[in-house]
């Protein structure tokens, strides 16, 4: 009976390696889904429109593309594809995963579930940059080289959402760790003196400078292109391959600082290059396509929701979410009330705001004792 017992085997280790090995595959079938899904809503977007682009002829503009036989395409139609709806999907793309990410970034690093880019006043404080140089960045213009002009817009917009989380961080801290509840009411502060500061610079623009910065605060990708797509990649690109490497410490920082030194992490410079890192996502997606909320909020809870809050699935999944949400938000916003375009932003607030109220009325039977 002793030899046995001896020789059979524990029942605990094996159920636990079963269930890492389901837990494996059932995130590989869930990052197959997101990437098919971004695949739809781009294909979508690139077909859907005041022009319609029939599935065959999309694919032989893509077979052309890709150097193999096809039939030849309308010169109409090729010129929609490649200078309209292509640059606006991949910029809707990029611009969609830099808030996901940023946003569960952000969630990780002050350990709460609120934490959003808009509603911390990152977003506000990207957009006061902006604003500041498109109404008053004719007086600096003169003074730069010619190379320099077209990346004062999207420094200052950075540089706003930089000031915004260190400010947050700095206020929240208390006996040398952040404050959950101070982070959020001085991200509100700090919403308001910016929104405030931005109403200001509105007031002294001219006409001309007023229309455009009230379609462009609520959000659009009307004036997407080539030239906005190579200046916002390389930073969004950045931050999504960057980002990752950070996601076992955003893990440890779960169970607080002192755990995660603890366990070996350099707390202090996973702050400060996740802090870095999402700001200059939040600013270049502010500086081209104006503020749009919610996405930070909504895209990483419900990757929480399917897969759990490991970091290492997270990160990337937000990503593929967000940009999937972004796309399918600006077909609905160039179609849904055509020949107009509604704002985007609109649009996710209108979706963002009743998940904001339902997550709260969750928080708040979580804290209940």
């Amino acid at each position: 009976m002793a030899l046995a017992a001896i020789a059979a085997p524990p029942a605990g280790p094996p159920d636990l390696r079963v269930q890492l090995r389901r837990a494996r595959v059932r995130r590989r079938w869930q990052f197959a889904g997101l990437v098919a899904l971004l695949a739809g809503a781009g294909l979508a977007a690139m077909m859907i429109g005041p022009m319609r682009i029939p599935p065959r002829d999309l694919g032989a503009w893509a077979m052309g593309r890709l150097g193999f036989p096809a039939e030849p395409i309308g010169a109409a139609e090729r010129l929609v594809i490649e200078r309209i709806r292509l640059p606006r999907v991949v910029l809707a793309a990029c611009i969609g995963a830099a808030l996901a990410t940023a946003g569960a970034a952000f969630q990780g690093l002050f350990r709460n579930p609120l934490a959003d880019p808009g509603l911390i006043g990152v977003s506000a404080a990207g957009a006061l940059g902006a604003v500041g140089i498109i109404v008053l960045g004719h007086r600096l213009t003169p003074a730069l080289p010619g190379w320099a002009a077209p990346f004062l817009l999207p420094v200052a917009a950075f540089a706003g959402s930089l000031a915004a989380v260190l400010a947050i961080y700095r206020v929240s801290l208390h006996e040398g760790r952040p404050v959950m509840a101070t982070m959020l009411l001085a991200g509100v502060a700090i919403n308001a003196l910016a929104s405030a500061a931005t109403g200001f610079l509105t007031f002294l623009a001219t006409d001309q400078q007023v229309r455009d910065l009230t379609f462009w605060l609520l959000g659009s990708l009307g004036a997407a292109s080539w030239p906005k797509v190579a200046l916002v990649a390389p930073g969004v690109l950045l931050g999504l391959a960057l980002l990752p490497f950070a996601a076992r410490a955003l893990n440890a920082l779960l169970l607080g600082e002192e755990e995660a030194g603890h366990l070996g992490f350099d707390v202090w410079r996973t702050k400060w290059i996740v802090m870095a890192l999402a700001a200059v996502m939040v600013g270049l997606s502010v500086a081209f396509a104006g503020v749009i909320g919610f996405v930070g909020l909504i895209v990483p809870h419900a990757i929480r929701l399917a897969a759990g809050p490991d970091h290492r699935f997270l990160l990337p999944a937000s990503a593929l979410l967000g940009a999937a949400l972004l796309v399918a938000a600006d077909l609905f916003a160039r179609c849904i009330v055509a020949p107009a375009e509604l704002p985007i932003g609109i649009l996710t607030a209108l979706l963002g705001a009743p998940f904001f109220l339902w997550l709260l009325l969750r928080v708040k039977v979580a804290w209940q004792p």
